[in-house]
């Protein structure tokens, strides 16, 4: 059975999440994790748990997302995987770290890509791997259809969605993915956001004020 855990890491107040099972191995997403506090959090979970961190991987690349990627590669010897369409968006962080106060950031390059229609597999359980843009370019959501359940990233937030005014941003191809991708799951399907708590696809489809039936045309 897939358990997930998740932490609250960093300024930005980012959800960074673990997800495992029975046999221990485990995947993390999107580590915001930034300073000794929030990297021994983590750890010290890791270790009541008797984890093992196998995969590294990113929904998106902005800043909040991808703070703990180098110490978690160089701390668990994982190799990192994005899509493709978000090594700018990865690469520009380091430009623009300084400025949020993250002089200490350590940049991190991508291993790997994932596809959209493929899937990842964490201990013996499955998830498949959904194109969302619009966000960013490259945004991922990782659904675990066995239990109605996904990793979203910026996609929906509870009564919201990500952004769409940060650099290759698109407000319309954002409101078509969200539409042909996540409203296609199952209403029962819990998502758990980058940021906030987590909301069902079925309250996002009818309140959600961007995207749900409550949306102005």
């Amino acid at each position: 059975m897939l358990k997930i855990k998740s932490f609250t890491f960093n300024p930005f107040q980012e959800n960074t999440y673990l997800i495992y099972d029975e046999t221990k191995e485990a995947t993390l997403i999107d580590p915001g994790c930034f300073g000794t506090a929030e990297q021994l959090d983590l750890l010290d979970f890791i270790s009541r748990e008797n984890l093992k961190v196998t995969q590294l991987l990113n929904t998106h690349c902005h800043i909040d997302h991808v703070l703990g990627n180098a110490w978690a590669k160089k701390t668990f010897g994982v190799k990192l995987g994005i899509h493709q369409n978000e090594i700018p968006i990865l690469k520009s962080v380091e430009v623009y770290a300084p400025n949020y106060g993250f002089k200490e950031y350590e940049s991190a390059e991508a291993d790997y890509y994932l596809e959209e229609g493929k899937s990842i597999q964490v201990g013996k359980e499955k998830l498949s791997i959904l194109f969302v843009p619009g966000h960013s370019p490259g945004h991922l959501v990782f659904y675990h259809e066995d239990s109605n359940r996904a990793i979203g990233g910026d996609t929906l937030f509870r009564g919201s969605i990500g952004r769409t005014d940060l650099p290759g941003a698109n407000h319309d191809l954002f409101l078509q993915k969200i539409k042909s991708e996540l409203f296609t799951l199952p209403e029962e399907t819990i998502i758990y956001p980058g940021h906030g708590p987590e909301t069902t696809i079925g309250f996002e489809k009818i309140n959600n004020p961007f995207v749900g039936k409550s949306a102005k045309s």
